[in-house]
């Protein structure tokens, strides 16, 4: 799952880059008529993985970044509040489960099911909340993830170290989160709309201006600076780095430890405290089998509110051409297989 502000670039391509990236459907799952896959010739790929990306350098800019919202995140524990906490919590579902889970994954990355525009662009927004690149940044990187998972060009496998796959990742190589030209040849359904090209480039204004609504809201209603600054450091700095440690999980902890319904040709796994953190992104292996497929809790005890926030969207009707998986316990086998 991307999470990143930086990528290495390069004009030369690894032998592993040699397919063409793309998202498929399949006969395991509810197909999407007249859906083109995305695809991106050899040449023009971008090298991705750790081979590639220590070889650019440290990205010194997103290093700091990072660490100035962990030190938000420790300095945020000593100013507890419950209406801070409740604040906090109600951005973080809006950016990490409405945002990246159900917007940049499952609905712009693997297409699987389709929202009105207005409806599809302010959930863009709140995915721009995580702190984890624009839409066509987070969209071509999770696609490459997919082509080569746990392969040479994998941007986070955890087959070059398991601090590299959660964190490490990001803070080498050339930083591409802004650059929509570089990486829109991953997601050229993006790159021909506006909104999304807009957005890509000013992913970090509407996090921005949640800050400083939540600093001067703080303020106003809580009687002081010091109140604006508490809500500040809780509604931005130690949010975001929560949600971004189970986003970056998802990358690590999911193709390390847990269980395996299905034989992908990857290292994915299952795992249930995963997907308490992050809404059911954390039932990996299940998505790996069946990428497309907008439900990745295939049991009924596996907990996916991701996929509840879709079908409630179907009840209201926003929601349509959902594909879900058809999981045959008699004959589980991965969707590409």
């Amino acid at each position: 799952m991307a999470s990143a502000l930086t990528a290495p670039v390069s004009d030369a391509t690894s032998e592993d880059c040699s397919q063409s990236v793309s998202t498929t459907t399949s006969d395991n799952a509810v197909s999407a008529p007249g859906r083109a896959a995305h695809t991106v010739s050899a040449r023009s790929q971008i090298r991705m993985g750790r081979a590639a990306a220590t070889g650019q350098g440290l990205s010194w800019l997103t290093l700091v970044v990072i660490a100035l919202f962990h030190v938000g995140a420790v300095a945020a524990l000593f100013l507890f509040s419950w209406p801070r906490m409740l604040v906090a919590a109600a951005i973080y579902v809006l950016a990490i489960n409405v945002g990246v889970g159900m917007c940049y994954h499952r609905l712009l990355t693997h297409r699987g099911y389709q929202v009105p525009k207005w409806l599809e662009y302010l959930m863009t927004v709140f995915a721009t909340l995580s702190l984890e690149g624009g839409p066509i940044f987070w969209v071509s990187t999770h696609r490459v993830h997919h082509q080569l998972s746990d392969r040479e060009g994998d941007p986070h496998t955890p087959r070059d170290g398991g601090w590299w796959a959660h964190t490490g990742w990001i803070l080498f190589g050339e930083a591409l989160h802004a650059q929509t030209e570089a990486l829109a040849r991953y997601s050229p359904d993006l790159r021909r709309d506006r909104v999304h090209v807009w957005l890509s480039k000013y992913h970090w204004l509407p996090i921005t201006l949640s800050g400083l609504a939540l600093f001067a809201g703080g303020w106003y209603w809580g009687g002081g600076w010091v109140n604006g600054v508490a809500m500040l450091l809780w509604g931005v700095c130690l949010r975001v780095t929560i949600g971004l440690h189970a986003t970056w999980l998802v990358n690590s902890a999911t193709h390390l430890w847990g269980s395996r319904r299905f034989e992908t040709k990857d290292d994915s796994r299952n795992s249930w405290w995963v997907a308490l953190l992050t809404g059911g992104e954390g039932w990996h292996n299940n998505h790996h089998a069946h990428p497309v497929s907008v439900r990745h809790g295939l049991k009924w005890y596996e907990l996916d509110p991701n996929f509840w926030g879709i079908w409630l969207l179907a009840k209201v009707r926003l929601a349509r051409k959902i594909q879900v998986a058809k999981f045959d316990p008699a004959n589980p086998r991965p969707a590409q297989m």
